[in-house]
């Protein structure tokens, strides 16, 4: 069973989130145990308060080492080999998100996910008490609640049996290799003028494969050049049969992170 726990001071966005699409799935069927804690339930002053000014000066408050240090700790142990998770904070200075990241995550221990607010976490927190950092990208966000949906849904879509297909984890982007996934269609078989190219419905499925293998490297060279060796760009995808390469969906993985600290989480 996936295991994670949340430590947030908006524990209520998680609320619908939990219930809904894969995430309730997963928990419905026992899959995973997804549990929200509020940090303010650790605060020890009336206040609850959470976060102060930072020192050196400067805009906007830091999270206090108080009660987040002990929040940690007390969900997940000290750190040290004999903690018995992984303590995850959503960061702008975190390494990347990427798929293979997801199944390691996936396939390890418990997670505590720290979502982080303000100008960011006390830095003697990250290193007393957190394990990894992750960021999902060059963007900015104001808090770690979102990231840490999107970590939860990538890991429970890796769960077997949450998937109505689970062919669908080889063939979408970056499931099968480091490419984006190429177009899709669907019916009619024409809209608007435009027409589901003829190898779709051919019904040669070794055509179709090799269609959408040339589509996803067409995709990726245009769009994520990044992501393909050397080999790969030798392949020159506009020789391959046809289709628009610029219809269709992309999910794109994360970027190296150089967010501005005003977030403390991206």
């Amino acid at each position: 069973m996936l295991r994670i726990d949340v430590l947030t001071i908006f524990p209520a966005l998680f609320d619908a989130f939990l219930e809904t699409a894969f995430v309730g799935v997963a928990r419905s069927q026992r899959a995973a145990e997804i549990r929200v804690h509020d940090l303010r339930e650790w605060a020890r002053d009336r206040h609850r308060s959470v976060d102060d000014t930072p020192y050196g000066g400067g805009p906007g408050m830091v999270m206090t080492p108080e009660p987040l240090g002990p929040a940690i700790e007390s969900l997940a142990g000290p750190k040290g080999p004999d903690r018995a998770g992984h303590v995850v904070a959503l960061s702008p200075q975190g390494r990347t998100l990427t798929q293979a990241r997801l199944a390691e995550l996936a396939s390890g221990p418990p997670l505590l996910l720290v979502c982080g607010r303000y100008e960011g976490i006390d830095q003697r927190v990250l290193e007393i008490a957190v394990d990894e950092e992750i960021s999902l990208g060059d963007f900015v966000l104001s808090g770690g609640e979102l990231p840490a949906m999107v970590l939860i849904e990538g890991l429970v879509r890796l769960l077997p049996g949450v998937l109505g297909n689970p062919e669908s984890l080889q063939t979408e982007s970056f499931g099968g290799g480091d490419f984006l996934e190429g177009p899709q269609y669907t019916r009619p078989p024409v809209y608007r003028g435009l027409a589901v190219p003829e190898v779709l419905r051919s019904g040669h499925h070794a055509e179709i494969e090799r269609w959408r293998r040339d589509q996803a490297l067409a995709r990726t060279c245009e769009r994520r050049p990044d992501l393909l060796d050397g080999a790969d760009r030798e392949e020159s995808p506009g020789s391959r049969s046809g289709g628009d390469a610029d219809s269709g969906r992309v999910r794109p993985g994360g970027s190296r992170t150089t967010q501005d600290n005003r977030d403390a989480a991206d």
